[in-house]
């Protein structure tokens, strides 16, 4: 174990603009895809549709979340619509790769995505070996982070110790509740944040704005 985080044991990884860069900006395809996905359900204009999917983001941390919750939207449906787009713009990173199975200890995708686009991402990325498990939205019965029950969920399922754990994550409010129940934080500052978010030295331990110089530079660390 380095020196830097003796503690550590469980490494819990978001998937989107954590995991690969904000610049690949999959959000914009995926945007798109539910801007679609809007016009069509509520047979609205795609200005309509914006103001909509940004409005159920900020009220009930995903546009998914609002759509089941106000108007029961069937989420396996939403799903497999949004995510179907084209992963071009994600490149294998080898270095990260190699950084993340230095890391001692469990692996873990927590994402309010679903697998099947999970398993997408990460086999763009040439990750898919790295991890024992995604924990998604299904898992999280739709509560998705930053509600604290997806946390806790995750614990539970999972068998993780929050104190043993450490949590990276682009958004820096979906931070918080890992922090209020123990779990080293790590926010991924490379300005993609969203719905108006800010980071905050109280629940915020560590911060990069490059995932794999960052996990790099902890394997590089001498053993304690």
């Amino acid at each position: 174990m380095t020196r830097a985080l003796p503690s550590v044991d469980t490494w819990i990884f978001d998937l989107d603009n954590t995991l690969y860069p904000a610049s690949c900006d999959l959000f914009a395809l995926i945007d798109e895809r539910m801007n679609l996905y809007l016009r069509q359900m509520f047979n609205v204009d795609h200005g309509e549709a914006h103001r909509i999917q940004k409005q159920y983001f900020r009220d009930h941390g995903t546009t998914l979340s609002g759509l089941m919750t106000l108007h029961g939207t069937d989420p396996r449906h939403f799903l497999d619509f949004v995510h179907d787009i084209d992963l071009d713009r994600v490149s294998e990173n080898l270095a990260l790769r190699d950084a993340l199975m230095a890391l001692p200890g469990r692996r873990l995708v927590f994402t309010n995505g679903d697998v099947p686009y999970a398993e997408r991402v990460l086999r763009a990325l040439g990750l898919e070996a790295c991890f024992e498990t995604v924990y998604d939205i299904h898992a999280m019965d739709y509560q998705p982070k930053p509600h604290p029950s997806a946390y806790d969920g995750l614990c539970r399922a999972l068998g993780i110790r929050p104190t043993s754990a450490l949590f990276a994550e682009d958004m820096a409010r979906n931070l918080k509740p890992a922090k209020d129940i123990g779990m080293t934080t790590l926010w991924i500052n490379n300005g993609s944040e969203q719905a108006g978010g800010e980071a905050c030295p109280s629940f915020i331990d560590h911060e990069t704005h490059d995932i794999t110089a960052w996990l790099t530079a902890l394997g590089e660390l001498d053993p304690a």
